[in-house]
């Protein structure tokens, strides 16, 4: 809706104030460790979160353009994207404030990146996704269809993982675990994803319906 892209443009631009902080703060932890900004850029795309908030950016800018501006905006701007978007962020927040937050403790320009990231762009965007998306196309079908997105990161992170034996997430860690509690843990994760986009599927069709009563209604 064009007068929810003011809220659009604040969102993606926040977003990606928040994603370029977290990249020079990636950067630096890895000069410090001895590597270089390559060496901070793959240990930056190698979490969930930062991923996702680029998608939560990308969406937010093609909604702050509008339609009609190519086929990569188009895609953003599909109710059925942006509410797997939506689903994806939901997790982010999630995870984080109960599972990882109490293993470390950020100050300064590192604190102020973790909250855009986890705390801040999470509400922002279903606050977005609530206001502006239409939803009376949303089906249960795509709820599995959406999964294949943090499926395809559980795989990313095993092959990252056999790589450089590094692992993002301690419930990911395949050196601490093993192949077969890891991959427990993923499908108790996933049941999550699916637990999330089936409730923002029914309060998607159910916001739906009451706006079609209400056009009624004034008809």
């Amino acid at each position: 809706m064009p007068r929810y892209r003011p809220l659009a443009a604040f969102g993606s631009l926040l977003g990606w104030f928040g994603l370029v902080l977290q990249l020079w703060y990636s950067i630096r932890f890895a000069q410090a460790e001895g590597g270089g900004a390559l060496a901070g850029l793959w240990l930056y795309l190698g979490f969930y979160t930062i991923l996702t908030n680029m998608l939560v950016a990308k969406a937010l800018a093609a909604a702050s353009l509008g339609p009609g501006h190519g086929p990569v905006v188009s895609f953003f701007l599909r109710p059925g994207v942006q509410t797997a978007i939506a689903m994806s962020v939901t997790i982010v927040s999630l995870i984080y404030n109960l599972m990882l937050r109490q293993l470390w403790h950020p100050t300064g320009g590192l604190l102020l990146a973790d909250l855009i990231v986890h705390d801040v762009m999470p509400p922002l965007y279903l606050l977005y996704w609530w206001l502006a998306v239409p939803k009376h196309g949303l089906q249960w079908s795509q709820v599995l269809v959406w999964q294949s997105y943090p499926a395809g990161y559980f795989f990313y992170v095993m092959l990252r993982g056999a790589v450089d034996g590094w692992y993002p997430y301690p419930f990911l860690d395949v050196t601490a675990l093993g192949y077969l509690e890891v991959l427990l843990n993923a499908i108790g994760v996933l049941m999550a994803f699916i637990a999330v986009g089936m409730a923002l599927v029914a309060l998607g069709r159910w916001q739906a319906r009451r706006q079609l009563a209400a056009a009624l209604r004034t008809t």
